[in-house]
């Protein structure tokens, strides 16, 4: 723990000018990221009495060794690169959303020649148009279904579409006038396209227009007697209104607003939005947080516009955001919405009629929300550590293992030979710290003798991390413990990559585990404690799970440990050690594949990818390029002679291999259909 006025910045030193901070740990990991209007006054707030502190904040200070600042000019600005830090360090005392599910968006891929109404689910993508969140994949499917009778916008996959163009027979959709069928030409692409725009607006909330003009058209119709005609677009006109009617309206037409509420305790807050377009909710969703920093009701709300607009832009950002507490300075926060939308914002509370009670009913759902995630996360937490406790019950450990690693080697018949590297952290898995190995110390199948290599490889990286950042220089290191930087090894090697400069984001290797768990029994055991003796470490535990028995091994015992079948200790250590496994196979397989669908194009030294792919397509398949020619090779462009002689030759020296087969299916895997050069 550290004291905070042993980093407490020279009276003076601190400008008294907007800016942004950054609290370190003793790793030099940005812990804390915070602005202010007066970094003097501020800052100066973190270093009075530790009494006096909020004790999240108190907490935050001792954990710091450091703090450093940077000077903005104006509030917008500090608000912007607040936001960039803690999207950049993912600092652990900020308050961070979690959404409690991914929602689904309706997409409208507008960024290709044939736009595409589509589900999507997480990342945004530029050139996309999304509407929602939704509650349900479903919900999406319905509305579209029935908006696509008036706007026949193309919703297949592009294999669906290309092998559509190929025939020239488009698919169902097509034929029952629910697509307007551009994979065969039955519209052009500009006509295509102003049907992708009419859906958009239709979904933007301008509704309005398009049933009158629909409505208009059927009366036209009906006076010329065409009355088929007619009928499909009183059809039409009906399926709009059903689609329409699942969005309740709330508020007056072309209201464009989204409603945030927070329900909160001294632990925890949750946060509720309703996207309101053209009067309508069209969306809905919702997060969660820990309070892990003294933030009140503003603060949370801040944070939550910040987390919800910080990538959007346009109209993404509605006119309106109604919130139930303005932030510490709401006119920047307004210029920094204003910003993103390139117009006006307005950032008020509700006071009255709809949009008040409207507030009302979000802020029931923030409540609700609250409840049930407390309720799940009770029964979570008591398990989780109660499974950390049996664990350090039964090895004998003086406390909880908060950070476990798992260990797993997997192959194929001793080819393909890997490793994994799984991390949970209180019981739960955090996949950012996975890492995957390739075994490169010798060739051959030896699962002991891999998991030494792979123990010996992780930390070591965790030695050269302390020695680089100086966590220890008073004594010189073990015979053997810092070795020169590995080299790279291929895609997927966690050494691929020079240690980076401290910058505060999480490193590769720097952070100990309390407990090594490896997949298998004494063998594999004693590989991994013999790895951290010879590197002197003797500070993390070790023990091994054996699949047969479920068995805990630990370092130099004879008989294992036997934890109950009911117990939670076991069941964790089961998880950890599956999870590793799944890891392992699944970078194996991967490996494996990529190697059986190498070509024979690859041994052709200069035959770069782009090369090979243009040969593929010229000739078909390997098989057709293997009776070609030289003359028939010079003839694809960017192909020399001399090239075209090695191609040739590297052709002719292979052998007829064995037919490739879909492990999955069980197909034999043709090579004209192969043809993959990667």
């Amino acid at each position: 723990m550290a004291d905070p006025s042993s980093y407490r910045p020279k009276p003076g030193q601190i400008p008294d000018s907007p800016g942004v901070y950054k609290f370190r740990d003793e790793h030099r990991r940005v812990i804390y990221v915070g602005k202010a209007k007066s970094l003097r006054q501020r800052l100066a707030n973190y270093f009075q009495d530790l009494a006096g502190l909020h004790p999240r904040t108190r907490t935050m200070v001792t954990t710091a060794a450091s703090v450093e600042w940077t000077v903005v000019a104006t509030e917008v600005e500090a608000l912007q690169l607040e936001y960039s830090w803690i999207k950049e360090f993912d600092p652990r005392f900020n308050v961070k959303y979690r959404d409690d599910k991914s929602y689904p968006y309706l997409a409208v891929t507008l960024n290709e020649e044939f736009p595409r109404v589509q589900v999507m689910r997480g990342a945004k993508k530029k050139g996309v148009r999304y509407f929602g969140p939704y509650g349900h994949a479903w919900a999406i499917r319905e509305t579209v279904d029935l908006m696509l009778r008036v706007f026949p916008v193309r919703t297949c996959s592009a294999g669906v579409f290309k092998n559509a163009a190929r025939t020239g027979r488009p698919c169902l959709l097509g034929y029952i006038g629910k697509c307007s069928a551009p994979c065969v030409g039955r519209v052009t692409p500009e006509e295509h396209r102003e049907l992708a725009d009419d859906f958009c607006d239709f979904m933007a909330g301008r509704t309005g227009t398009y049933i009158r003009r629909l409505e208009k058209d059927m009366m036209a119709a009906a006076e010329e007697m065409e009355y088929e005609r007619a009928a499909r677009l009183r059809d039409d006109v009906e399926a709009l209104k059903r689609a329409m009617e699942k969005s309740a309206v709330v508020l007056a037409d072309a209201t464009d607003a989204d409603l945030i509420a927070v329900a909160e305790d001294e632990l925890e807050a949750a946060v509720q939005i309703f996207h309101v377009r053209g009067g309508r909710v069209r969306g809905q969703r919702g997060w969660v947080t820990d309070k892990v920093e003294a933030v009140d009701t503003s603060g949370l709300v801040e944070h939550a516009l910040q987390q919800l607009y910080g990538e959007e832009t346009g109209d993404s950002v509605p006119k309106e955001v109604l919130v139930p507490a303005l932030p510490e300075d709401p006119e920047a926060v307004s210029q920094w919405l204003a910003g993103r939308r390139g117009s006006q914002v307005s950032l008020r509370i509700p006071q009255r009629g709809d949009k008040k009670d409207l507030m009302v009913t979000v802020q029931r759902n923030a409540q609700q929300a609250l409840g049930l995630h407390k309720t799940k996360r009770a029964s979570d937490l008591t398990t989780r550590s109660r499974a950390l406790e049996e664990i350090a019950g039964a090895l004998g450990l003086d406390t909880a293992p908060l950070r476990i690693e798992c260990f797993d080697i997997s192959h194929l018949q001793g080819d393909d030979v890997v490793a994994s590297m799984v991390v949970f952290e209180d019981g739960l898995a955090r996949k950012s710290e996975y890492r995957r190995f390739q075994i490169k110390g010798f060739e051959g199948q030896d699962d002991v003798r891999s998991m030494h290599e792979v123990i010996g490889r992780r930390f070591r990286r965790y030695l050269q991390e302390k020695e680089r950042t100086g966590e220890w220089e008073e004594s010189p290191a073990p015979s053997g413990a810092v070795p020169a930087p590995e080299t790279a090894v291929g895609n997927g090697d966690p050494f691929d990559n020079e240690p980076r400069e401290d910058d505060g984001r999480p490193k590769r290797f720097a952070y100990p585990p309390q407990l090594v768990v490896v997949d298998g029994g004494q063998p594999q055991v004693a590989a991994a404690k013999r790895a951290l003796d010879e590197l002197g470490i003797d500070d993390i535990a070790v023990c091994g799970l054996a699949k047969r028995l479920e068995e805990v091994w630990l370092p130099d015992d004879d008989d294992p440990v036997v934890l109950p079948r009911s117990s939670e200790g076991l069941y964790l250590l089961q998880r950890v050690r599956d999870e590793a496994h799944r890891f392992a196979i699944t970078y194996q397989r991967a490996k494996r594949a990529k190697r059986i669908r190498s070509s024979p194009l690859d041994a052709v030294s200069g035959l770069g990818e782009t090369r090979k792919q243009a040969l593929i397509k010229h000739f078909g398949s390997v098989k057709k390029l293997k009776q070609a020619t030289i003359d028939e090779i010079c003839e694809v462009p960017g192909i020399g002679r001399r090239t075209a002689e090695s191609v040739a030759v590297a052709l002719a020296s292979t052998t007829p291999a064995a037919p490739a087969v879909n492990t999955a299916t069980g197909e034999i895997i043709e090579e004209d259909d192969g043809g993959s050069t990667s």
